[in-house]
């Protein structure tokens, strides 16, 4: 496969003219004919003015995915920055990605050390500057930054045709779900969102629907608002969606407090970025959301698994899709290949055809991937049991009076748990109450013993999770262990026994 052959796949699109590429906010939309249009303009001034990697600072729209294209269409490297980057995160990105040239909106002022704007587009302004280039490994085509569990962020170097590879491949997957029109829900610079819901949208000759992210609800790094979203999807009636956990536990609740369902239209909801859990799926479907987890990572250039409506075994992460493959170590290590990155920005090495993800896991005899966590997350207890924290977290997660959870408990007999409340009103015994039926559904050296309330939520704003909802568990740690451990009076504790 070849770049060519995703802009000939547009091209086809374009003849036949059947419904618009890209929707916008009131009703303003880009056919096919028009976003190949925008893209060449925009890819021929790239090259004009010798842009050899673009930066980009868009909030979600269509001057966003036009950028990219343009940046694939030209051969120029694209560094999508996350709105939700701090100052330093972003400078820092400009500075290791070499980046001498900014995308932005007409209106913005000139980052330091760029130049003034010059229009590349109908509000799309670029800003150059005199920088030195950097080595990067061959054919990269996009630099993804994931922020990681230290806050350092970590350049992911993607080839134009691995990313191509995954998307086709999952055009390939839900070919049967006759999916037309896909909402986007994450930011653009998170690969998931940029893959799996604009080029393989866009590769299947459907309608991408890229709003604001206020008009989905999302604002800042982790604030989301369910019923704006609702709002959103019942005024769209998408067919698909990608979510996070954390929003399709929210949107779950929301629905099931009010007595509604997700709108008909929708055929997919795929679900990935951390464990889902076998509860909410069940809740998610009660509710009308046709939620099925993936797996994946930037690594691979965003997701090799999916269970979907034919195909779907819960609690599991699915088959691996037409363009990966995956396998396990003797350790229990996942290893994948066939859509592997180019490579580390900084890092002279290429990476092995099997790239180990660091992830513990098994397939079942029938090819579905069942993911237990994060191989150097792994507790040991006192007793010597190995216990996967994420196991239990999800467990934790599937109570409705917990949002967040994180296990802590390396070398002591039992495992605590620092919790943060599905809303400020619920109290210790709705949450022992959780507790104990989390308890009951786990064997016993895997059970929660002490547990402490939060003083803020996990998210990237306290510095305690990652943009995407990952916790950062020495962040944590380094905060709530003492108490949790060594200070009864904060920590509530009880029997770590299940209650019969």
């Amino acid at each position: 496969m070849k770049i060519d052959d995703f802009f000939a796949r547009l091209a086809v699109h374009a003849g036949q003219d059947r419904r618009p590429a890209i929707v916008g906010t009131g009703g303003s939309h880009l056919s096919y004919s028009d976003l190949i249009a925008r893209v060449d303009s925009t890819a021929q001034r790239l090259r004009d003015a010798g842009v050899r990697v673009l930066a980009t600072v868009l909030d979600n729209g269509p001057s966003w995915i036009v950028a990219d294209l343009a940046t694939l269409r030209a051969g120029v490297v694209h560094v999508p920055l996350p709105g939700f980057f701090t100052p330093a995160m972003q400078a820092l990105a400009l500075e290791v990605s070499g980046a001498d040239a900014l995308a932005s909106t007409r209106e913005s002022a000139p980052p330091a050390g760029f130049d003034a704007a010059v229009p590349i587009g109908p509000d799309l302004a670029l800003f150059q500057r005199d920088v030195r280039s950097v080595t990067m490994p061959p054919g990269t085509v996009k630099i993804t930054f994931t922020s990681g569990s230290t806050g350092q962020p970590k350049g992911v170097c993607l080839s134009g045709i691995q990313m191509l590879e995954v998307a086709r491949g999952l055009a390939q997957a839900v070919e049967g779900l006759a999916i037309e029109r896909h909402l986007n829900t994450l930011p653009f610079p998170v690969l998931l969102e940029n893959i799996a819901g604009v080029q393989a949208p866009l590769w299947q000759g459907a309608s991408c629907v890229a709003l604001p992210l206020d008009a989905i609800g999302l604002s800042g790094s982790s604030s989301f608002s369910p019923g704006t979203y609702l709002q959103t999807l019942q005024a769209y009636q998408p067919h698909s969606i990608i979510l996070l956990p954390q929003m399709l536990r929210a949107i779950t609740a929301t629905l099931a407090g009010a007595r509604l369902r997700a709108p008909a239209s929708l055929r997919l909801a795929a679900v990935g970025g951390a464990a889902v859990g076998r509860v909410l799926l069940r809740q998610a479907h009660a509710a009308g959301l046709p939620a099925y987890e993936g797996y994946g990572l930037s690594e691979g250039a965003s997701v090799q698994t999916l269970n979907l409506p034919h195909a779907h075994r819960p609690g599991s992460a699915g088959r691996p899709l037409p363009h990966a493959r995956v396998r396990t170590t003797a350790d229990g290590e996942i290893e994948i290949c066939g859509s592997v990155f180019a490579g580390y920005l900084g890092q002279a090495h290429e990476p092995p055809q099997w790239w180990p993800t660091g992830d513990l896991g098994r397939l079942d005899e029938e090819g579905y991937l069942h993911v237990h966590g994060r191989k150097k997350h792994v507790l040991i207890t006192s007793f010597g049991r190995n216990v996967s924290p994420e196991w239990v977290e999800t467990e934790l997660r599937a109570e409705p009076a917990i949002l967040q959870a994180v296990v802590l408990g390396e070398g002591r007999p039992t495992l605590g748990a620092v919790l943060w409340p599905l809303h400020p009103g619920v109290d210790d015994t709705r949450i022992r109450h959780a507790i104990e039926q989390a308890n009951a559904r786990l064997p016993d050296y895997a059970r929660i013993g002490a547990w402490c309330r939060a003083d803020t939520p996990f998210d990237a704003d306290s510095g305690l999770a990652t943009a995407n909802g990952r916790p950062r568990r020495e962040a944590v740690a380094a905060l709530y262990e003492h108490r949790l451990f060594a200070d009864p009076n904060a920590s509530p504790a009880f029997d770590a026994q299940p209650k019969r």
